[in-house]
């Protein structure tokens, strides 16, 4: 189970952590994007940080619902909509909770990867984000069904995630800025793929701890 309280907790860490990897999520972005995917994140989750204490007594939906916003206003470029998407279905799908079962995340989850896909219209080995965050989906799912704990589920999803990232190094981009570049957007790590990364080990970290 995941409580609302970890759920602030692991938004601020998530800030955090932004933060400290902006310059090296904009080093991966300057060789296949705008070179800014760093920064506007970090601008981003600095802005969802300072809305948390208006949020803090809502329900879980609440807040995921005014992450998205901020970040759709904040955040530059594609990853604005696209992460704004992502937290706005999540928010759908945790609706009125204050606590997140095991059956909650993965619906949490399944409508995170919804989101992106809606969205970005992309598919996995397109070298996006979805290349971490789709096999992270289904890594947790399977961990649940074989009735792993939340952690030990989370770890699998990392792991997922993780290899899903490093993955998108050989692949040849078909979306966004990246895909002008055709061939030579291989051998390059996605840094959308590498920001879900952080955001999901910032989670389960985050969930380890309690």
């Amino acid at each position: 189970m995941v409580t609302k309280e970890q759920i602030l907790q692991w938004l601020q860490s998530v800030a955090t952590v932004i933060e400290k990897n902006k310059d090296y999520l904009t080093e991966l972005d300057s060789a296949i994007g705008d070179a800014d995917h760093g920064i506007n994140m970090n601008r981003g989750f600095q802005k969802v940080v300072s809305q948390l204490a208006t949020v803090a007594d809502k329900d879980i939906g609440s807040i995921f619902k005014t992450v998205s916003m901020t970040l759709i206003s904040s955040v530059g470029g594609a990853s604005g909509p696209l992460y704004g998407t992502m937290f706005l279905r999540g928010s759908t799908a945790v609706a009125n909770k204050s606590e997140l079962i095991d059956e909650d995340m993965v619906l949490l989850f399944e409508a995170f990867v919804d989101g992106v896909v809606q969205r970005g219209k992309a598919n996995l080995g397109d070298k996006t984000m979805l290349d971490s965050l789709a096999p992270a989906t289904e890594a947790f799912k399977q961990a649940i069904a074989a009735n792993l704990t939340t952690v030990e589920a989370l770890q699998k999803a990392v792991a997922a995630a993780e290899e899903g990232m490093k993955n998108t190094i050989p692949i040849v981009a078909k979306k966004g800025r990246a895909s002008y570049l055709g061939d030579r957007s291989a051998g390059h790590q996605d840094p959308g793929a590498t920001s879900v990364y952080f955001i999901l080990r910032t989670l389960l970290e985050t969930v380890s701890v309690a």
